[in-house]
């Protein structure tokens, strides 16, 4: 297992600067004021109209960053910087929640897929470090608990490569409809496109430290079959 708390760490010392960058990136452009004068909340409601969504709510929830859209019940949920924010940054997070929104009404492939998988991912990971604990205390004796919970892995990691498309592309959608539609200027348009860029490496760091930390269990169970 040191193999794998080795990974762990590296990817959690990227994490954790990603996420500080972030952190400093949105709190840099929270600080300056949109030119349109527009609420993450009035940005998002224009931007679910201009896609011809009228069943999508835009509510506020507690907390920093919490931003994100509930498929379920049709909420573009905003933290309280974003939905009543009138900056750069609350302008990126509103109009990028929505993109998933309409994703989903649309049908994006990439965001059914992923949200196909997610009731077999829910169970999967109540088990799996369990089973990859056993696979990897068996291995000397069988190598089918650690083939069971590679396999596992590997669905999560898929998970987190499949999030990458529907993050960029929500991305995409957000800063197009936001140009396009005059809700920020050149300048504010550069602010929010760093801050949704610095959003979506988290994801990136995520997928990659999933990957490979399945490549170490991977080689744990190759080396047991030579």
């Amino acid at each position: 297992m040191a193999g794998a708390y080795l990974i762990g760490i590296v990817f959690m010392l990227i994490s954790l600067f990603v996420s500080w960058r972030l952190k400093s990136k949105f709190k840099e452009y929270s600080q300056i004021g949109l030119a349109s004068n527009l609420s993450g909340k009035e940005i998002a409601e224009k931007m679910l109209r201009d896609n011809g969504i009228y069943d999508v709510r835009v509510v506020s929830v507690e907390g920093t960053l919490t931003d994100h859209y509930n498929p379920a019940d049709k909420t573009v949920n905003l933290s309280p910087e974003v939905y009543h924010g009138r900056s750069a940054a609350a302008a990126a997070v509103s109009a990028h929640e929505c993109g998933h929104a309409v994703q989903h009404a649309t049908a994006y492939t990439m965001l059914k897929f992923r949200s196909s998988m997610v009731p077999v991912l829910s169970v999967a990971s109540q088990y799996m470090q369990w089973i990859i604990l056993a696979g990897i205390l068996l291995l000397n004796t069988t190598p089918i608990p650690l083939a069971i919970g590679v396999v596992l892995f590997a669905l999560t990691t898929l998970f987190s490569f499949i999030t990458l498309p529907v993050e960029f592309d929500a991305s995409r959608r957000a800063l197009a409809w936001i140009d396009q539609k005059g809700v920020v200027t050149s300048r504010e348009h550069t602010m929010a496109k760093d801050a949704l860029w610095w959003a979506a490496m988290t994801y990136v760091v995520a997928a990659l430290g999933s990957l490979a930390t399945l490549l170490y269990y991977a080689s744990l169970l190759m080396g047991r079959r030579d």
